[in-house]
Formats: C-alpha cells, structure tokens, sequence
C-alpha cells in the first residue's frame, strides 16, 4: 500500500508546536459530532505510515530516512511521554524523504550510511560523502530536528554530525523503544530551543540595526564658524524607538545666515518617521541651495504630497533664518506653533503668529508669508513640537498649552537654567505633569546668542 502524503503546509510541527489531529483510515480530521445514540461503529482503520507496519495517527511522528534493501527493521516500537505509539515514516532515499517531509514531521532520524546526493551504492567509507548527507538533509529540512544514525560504537563520527547540525546521535546496533523515544523528544526540544535562541538572537541584531539607523538619521547641526549657541531634546513617543514623526535641523549657509527649523509629521508610526527624515534632508539641501520662506515651504510641500502613504498625511513646519549679524530672523510658520523667544529685560513670549500658513499637504498652490523679526543683541530661540504643550495637567485631564509652557520657561529661567539644562528640564517637568510617558513625540531645538 503506497505511503500516504499529506497536504504541504507552511511551517513544521517542531517550530509551531503543531499537534496532528487524531485521524481514522489515514484520512484528516473532522469535527467532533454531537452525542447521540448510534450503532456500535466498526473498527477503525489503521493508518500504514510505515512498510514495516503501521501505527494510528499519534502526537510525534519519526521521519526514518535509511537505505536497508532487505527492508530489516531498525526502529523498535516507541511510546511518547503520553503512552501514545510514536508514527514513523521510511524514506530509502533523499528524494523520496522530501515527499514525505511534511510539517506534521517532528524528527528526522537519518542514517547516515546513506549514499552521498549525486552518488550510487551504499558510500560506507568517505567521511565527507556520509557528512555530505546529514548537509543536505539539513538544508532540505533547516527547521526539523536531526538525529543521527551511525555504527555502534563509532562516537566521533556522531560527534561530528552534531558539530554539523544534527541534535543527538544514536549508534545502530543499540536502538531500544525507550531510548529512541526519549532521544526524539529530547531533540524536538532541543531544536525548539535552539529555534527561540536563534529569532531572540536576530530579534536583538535587527534592533541593534533599527537603533543605529535611528542614531545615524538624527540631524548633526552644520553650524562652524556661528556665534550661535545650539542645543536640542528629542523624545519619541514610540514605545523603545529612538526616531518619531517629529524632526529638526540647523545650517549655515556660505553668506553667514544660520537657517533652523522643527517640524511634525502627523502620526508616530515607522512611516512617519521616515517621511519626517526625507523632509529634513529635502529641507537641508533646498536651505543650502538658496531656497528660503514660501519657495522653500512650496518644494517641501511637493515633496510629502509625492512622497507620502496616503493623502490625508500632512506635516507642520517652523523655519527661521537668521541674519549674519544675528540680530534678525526670518520666520515662516506652517500650521506650527510659534517659537518661544528671551531677551535680556523681558519674560520669556511667543513671536508672532499671524501670518501662520496651513501645514504642509493640505491646501494645493497655498502660501506661506515670511515675518520679520528683531531680536537684539542678547536673546534665545526656542522651537517646539507640539508634544511639548498637549500633555495633560491636572486631574481633570487638561493641556499644559502654550500659556502653560510660557509659565513653565519662565520659572526654570529664574532658576538659573539655561541651553541642555533649561530643555532637559522643560521636557522632563512636562512627562511629570502629564503622570508618565507622554503618547506624542517631542522635539524642542534652542539657538542662543551672547554678545
């Protein structure tokens, strides 16, 4: 009776735990019936998985890949830890042994006597044929466990196919039922584990990966030969990742003007914190080229409208260009709160928000008008997202808001904070007061000129 094939699936029961169903007559599991008053059925079929006989369909079943030509049979009847008859599959050849390789296979017992892929007769003699074997056996199975079968008393060649890949070895002319069934268990579990340690492993090398990808697309400021002062905090709010939607930069250009923005791409999501970068560069490139105010604004715009997901992502954008002599500044504003400005005299206030455009994406053709600033000879520029002002305060769940964070600044400023302190501080206070983590990401940049 030919050998029974079942359908190929996916994933191999060692890996997914899988158990196959009870079956009758070899067939695959229905649904349990209701209960109710039947005659007596007749005796099941038993299902003939292997020619030297044949076992109902149980929770482990044994791949036996040997070339025996009399047919002898080498593998004694076996019990799993549930007192069920363990299924055995034979296969005379590697050909025949993928046919049957299926993933309701838990183990694979190999002997490894086999003749050598691409060879004729029994090898027996060449150490690197019997080796190639158990290699190409574990190339056609890397997710099954191996045992393998070797003369009695030939230690080192097992040995060695465990250095290769296998799980166990087992020598011929002592296979007992309890032995083999203890050494099919023990290698399921073992490759089980040594399944989980290799995806912990790739798991951890993947992160490592993410996090220096992360770290190498955060902005380096180009700002040599500035009398600026610059200082950022960024937070994202995505659980263990070190890059969100909100992004910032600062350049000089050749003619001494000192170009900074901050930015927020709707969401937190790996997307929008990608599209967050391609805007950043696309901000840098377009800054040094010469671009500034509403031709620069408009560039960007087309580029999140090509490059984003869906047509319904916008981003908000603050940009400032300050004069070389460092006592004015451009701003432009697209739906972005205005920046938090100090000078010496004065508390801390918003500039101007007026001409605020509407954030990039949302309005084909708009325009976004460019404000003119006097800053002095002494003064700090803050630029935020807006993670910084919608965490909550209170019990009754209210935002911290602009009039919050001008508060906030003010009185770590009387206490003598100042460029890393004064944001590390302001971030810091504003998780306190919203009780945890804040859901958004935050990202706060300060320019400072001393005379």
């Amino acid at each position: 009776m030919p050998v029974p094939v079942p359908r190929q699936r996916a994933i191999p029961a060692v890996e997914c735990d899988q158990v196959p169903p009870v079956s009758h007559g070899g067939g695959p599991s229905a649904a349990p019936a209701p209960h109710r008053e039947a005659p007596k059925p007749k005796e099941p079929t038993v299902e003939k998985d292997n020619r030297h006989g044949g076992h109902p369909s149980t929770n482990l079943t044994l791949l036996l890949i040997e070339d025996d030509p009399g047919g002898s049979t080498i593998v004694p009847e076996m019990l799993d830890a549930a007192g069920k008859p363990i299924r055995v599959r034979t296969a005379r050849n590697l050909t025949e042994a993928g046919r049957l390789l299926t993933d309701d296979v838990h183990c694979i017992l190999l002997d490894l006597a086999l003749p050598a892929p691409g060879r004729s007769g029994a090898s027996g003699s060449g150490e690197d044929d019997e080796l190639a074997v158990l290699k190409h056996v574990l190339e056609l199975a890397p997710r099954h466990a191996v045992l393998a079968l070797t003369a009695s008393g030939d230690a080192e060649r097992g040995a060695q196919a465990v250095r290769v890949g296998a799980q166990d070895y087992l020598f011929r002319d002592e296979l007992d039922g309890r032995l083999l069934s203890r050494a099919i268990r023990y290698a399921v579990e073992r490759k089980r584990s040594d399944t989980a340690e290799r995806r912990l492993a790739e798991g951890r090398l993947r992160a490592q990966e993410n996090r220096r990808l992360e770290r190498g697309l955060l902005p380096t400021p180009l700002l040599d030969g500035s009398m600026l002062h610059f200082a950022a905090r960024y937070r994202p709010g995505r659980s263990r990742a070190l890059l969100g939607g909100d992004f910032y930069d600062a350049v000089r250009t050749p003619d001494g003007t000192v170009h900074a923005m901050i930015g927020d791409v709707c969401g937190h999501g790996p997307d929008e914190a990608a599209l967050g970068v391609e805007l950043r560069i696309a901000w840098r490139a377009l800054t040094l080229a010469g671009l500034c105010g509403d031709e620069l604004l408009n560039t960007l715009q087309q580029v999140l409208e090509h490059e984003r997901a869906d047509d319904e992502i916008f981003a908000t954008l603050c940009t400032v260009d300050i004069a070389p002599d460092g006592r004015r500044a451009g701003l432009c504003l697209a739906g972005h709160p205005s920046p938090l400005v100090v000078t010496p005299g004065r508390p801390a206030r918003l500039l101007p928000y007026d001409n605020n455009g509407p954030a990039l994406g949302l309005l084909p053709g708009a325009r976004w008008p460019r404000t003119q600033v006097e800053l002095g000879a002494e003064w700090s520029l803050m630029l935020y997202t807006d993670g910084l002002i919608e965490g909550r305060i209170g019990a009754d769940g209210e935002r911290l808001g602009q009039d919050g964070m001008l508060e906030m600044v003010r009185r770590q400023l009387s206490q003598g904070l100042r460029r890393e302190e004064l944001l590390r501080a302001a971030v810091n206070e504003v998780r306190e007061l919203n009780g945890g983590e804040l859901t958004d990401d935050v990202a706060v940049v300060l320019l400072d000129r001393e005379p």
